[in-house]
């Protein structure tokens, strides 16, 4: 893995605006209502080549696929997984958060903007209508898909100058929190069974060749979304969860891989976010060797002051993101160069690389920003890197 030797780097956290052709495409590869796969994988390949494209013309340093293979950063899962099965039942984490309770009004009137938002993307059946549950012995069975997001994205690399490329992968806890445990006498052992299957995609990913992103926003969200947990509740979670992650990334070279937490996209009030200082230790208990954080929305920027007091470990890398996915101002450079020397004072300049909050999808959700903002956002962050690298280098 890169670090910033002679200039800081640049990268982002993997959801990157798709076409709305593709984003149609996907919602019907994920409904089953597909006709005709080979023409959905010629145009997933075509909309790759032309995002990572785009992504090395706007200087970014270390590059993804955008996610453009799937229909969201989590919903990719059940087609690799056997075990799963779709049920009469609502989706069980869609419940009430700290926020949503402290915050009633203002979060329902965005329920209603992001509906009226959603159904003017895309055609209103975009999500599964009922949830899946696991029933049976989790199994990985993804290996063609995997193959095909590792194939695309390398034969996009072709010809661009870029330093690195990734491919993002959802975590087990996340598919824990999104697949209810049917079949499992315990956590423990179907979170066991969720490790050794991703196992095979993370493997898969880094034996190519390529960086592996671990996404976790579950580290960082179980607290808003459990009311009635205390922090040290929390911490038990996470310290279970941290140890399925290490069991799913075993034999797997640290330095081929990068953490990401984060607080989702929720570009809504968030006064109950989990912070970082509760967590950071734990998060470093993660077999990677750069760890994705939020610090740059108004409810984090503050805590790159953690690292004043926490250790960085050797050989590890910090990617604080720089510039927001839940703010739709488009940050100065200068502030993102600032942001940058911040984290810089504190770990060193050749250990931090800008990144981002969290992605910029457009899978017809609604609550993200506009494409157009987003690159722009892209560009600052690269252009915030050149400010930093000047000054940081001057001497």
């Amino acid at each position: 893995m890169k670090s910033s030797r002679d200039r800081i780097l640049t990268t982002h956290t993997g959801s990157l605006p798709r076409p709305t052709d593709l984003v149609a495409l996907l919602n019907a590869k994920e409904l089953g209502e597909v006709n005709d796969p080979a023409a959905v994988s010629g145009r997933v390949r075509r909309a790759i080549s032309e995002i990572v494209c785009q992504q090395a013309e706007t200087g970014i340093d270390i590059v993804g696929d955008g996610e453009h293979s799937k229909v969201t950063w989590m919903a990719y899962a059940p087609e690799r997984l056997a075990g799963l099965e779709e049920i009469d039942s609502p989706v069980r984490f869609r419940g009430a958060t700290r926020d949503s309770i402290a915050f009633a009004a203002a979060y329902e009137d965005h329920r209603v903007m992001l509906a009226a938002r959603s159904g003017a993307i895309v055609p209103k059946r975009t999500v599964r209508p009922r949830a899946l549950v696991c029933t049976g012995p989790i199994r990985y069975v993804g290996q063609a898909e995997v193959a095909a997001d590792i194939a695309n994205l390398k034969r996009a690399l072709g010809g661009t100058d870029v330093e690195d490329a990734f491919i993002t992968a959802i975590s087990p806890s996340n598919l824990e929190l999104y697949y209810e445990n049917r079949y499992y006498a315990s956590d423990e052992e179907y979170l066991a069974a969720l490790a050794d299957a991703m196992h095979v995609e993370y493997k898969a990913i880094v034996d190519a060749g390529l960086l592996l992103q671990i996404d976790d926003p579950r580290m960082a969200t179980h607290y808003n979304r459990t009311p009635d947990a205390s922090i040290e509740d929390c911490r038990k979670f996470i310290a279970l969860r941290v140890e399925a992650v290490n069991h799913a990334l075993r034999g797997i070279p640290e330095n081929r891989v990068r953490f990401h937490t984060c607080y989702s996209v929720n570009v809504a009030p968030r006064v109950y976010d989990f912070e970082l200082k509760h967590f950071v230790d734990l998060m470093l208990q993660v077999r990677a060797g750069a760890y994705l954080i939020e610090a740059a929305n108004p409810r984090h920027e503050h805590e790159w002051q953690v690292w004043e007091d926490v250790t960085l470990p050797d050989g590890k890398l910090l990617i604080p993101g720089v510039v927001s996915h839940c703010v739709h101002l488009v940050e100065h450079p200068d502030l993102v160069a600032q942001r940058i020397m911040r984290f810089a004072g504190v770990v060193g300049r050749e250990r931090v690389v800008g990144g981002t909050d969290c992605g910029f999808g457009t899978s017809g959700a609604g609550d993200e920003v506009h494409p157009d903002v987003a690159w722009a956002k892209l560009a600052a962050l690269v252009e915030g890197g050149r400010l930093a690298s000047r000054r940081l280098w001057a001497a």
